[in-house]
């Protein structure tokens, strides 16, 4: 891989960046194994994979504190990990098993932890986004100084909803960020093809919101711009967007071939821009790690992936009046 520099104005600890290292590794070897339980049936339904994609939670988790909260779309599980939820319970969940987060009655789309102030997954297209105001108002109308991160796609950005949210947040000031994970495709449709503007955070200027657009491979730079935007909303100053320019190396979802793009385009991120790789070659150059602790953490992921996946298999299905639970009527 090409060596490459962060070009944020790092203020990070070498300790800070092996946590990283390992934060971005759990979630891809997480990812890799739920395809691998997939494909062996044994999650059933969407399974949307977050690969290539670890530094925009990595990063943006890093500038947050406790209280702040976060919601996002279906490719959710790397925001799961990202914020501290157990690995046992978010692949319990996908397996449908009654160790899950949502009992095995959720699934990938519809787990919740309120301890961790994670708000979910949510199925339908941007519907997420005046939720994630929803939240922002919530701490606004308590007078606390916490913050919503509201996670949306470069597809979901057409959706009028999405503007719709922009206008009340913008006029009642919410302490949302809201962050627009540009991985280039929404579902098969290039950016090119489906949005009239190169760069989507613009769209905020009409509201007097303002962005930045983000280098999403690189997590220093990710911390950086998230503290920026945070530091703007719990000063009162009301929202702000940030555009994170990444890429997911899988298809929209597991049933997804990826027909629409070469495996050269692909090749090509993976060894230029791969997010992981980059704080690999940080720590090596810098001497803040060796090869043999880099693999010791490597063997650490593993085994903690290896066992929420015997964690899922081993659960039990959810009992048959686990149906009349957690519902409304």
């Amino acid at each position: 891989m090409a060596t490459r520099k962060s070009k944020a104005k790092s203020n990070t600890s070498p300790e800070e960046l092996k946590s990283f290292y390992r934060d971005m590794l759990l979630i891809r070897r997480f990812e890799e194994k739920a395809g691998q339980l997939y494909g062996m049936g044994l999650i059933g339904g969407f399974c949307h994979l977050y690969i290539g994609q670890e530094a925009v939670v990595v990063g943006l988790e890093a500038a947050a504190k406790e209280g702040d909260k976060r919601i996002t779309s279906y490719r959710d599980h790397g925001h799961m990990l990202a914020c501290g939820m157990n690995p046992n319970g978010v692949m319990a969940e996908l397996t449908g098993r009654e160790g899950g987060y949502s009992k095995g009655k959720g699934g990938s789309m519809h787990m919740f932890s309120k301890e961790k102030h994670f708000y979910g997954g949510h199925g339908i297209v941007a519907a997420q986004v005046p939720l994630g105001a929803g939240l922002a108002f919530s701490d606004k109308y308590k007078g606390n100084d916490n913050v919503t991160f509201t996670y949306f796609g470069d597809g979901a950005a057409n959706q009028g909803q999405v503007y719709e949210t922009f206008n009340m947040a913008a006029l009642w000031d919410l302490p949302v960020v809201f962050v627009i994970e540009n991985n280039q495709y929404a579902m098969g449709t290039s950016q090119q093809r489906s949005t009239s503007s190169p760069d989507i955070f613009h769209r905020g200027e009409a509201f007097g919101i303002k962005g930045q657009l983000v280098d999403g491979m690189d997590v220093l730079a990710v911390k950086e711009a998230g503290e920026i935007a945070v530091a703007h909303c719990r000063a009162g100053k009301g929202p702000y967007i940030l555009e994170v320019k990444t890429y997911r190396y899988r298809g929209h979802s597991m049933s997804d071939p990826a027909k629409y793009r070469t495996r050269e385009e692909v090749q090509k991120v993976r060894e230029k821009s791969d997010a992981i790789e980059h704080v690999r070659e940080l720590l090596l150059q810098g001497k803040h790690a060796t090869e043999d602790e880099l693999k010791a953490i490597d063997k650490e992921i593993k085994a903690v992936v290896n066992e929420s996946a015997e964690f899922a298999k081993t659960s039990p299905e959810p009992a048959l009046d686990e149906l009349w639970t957690d519902i409304y009527a």
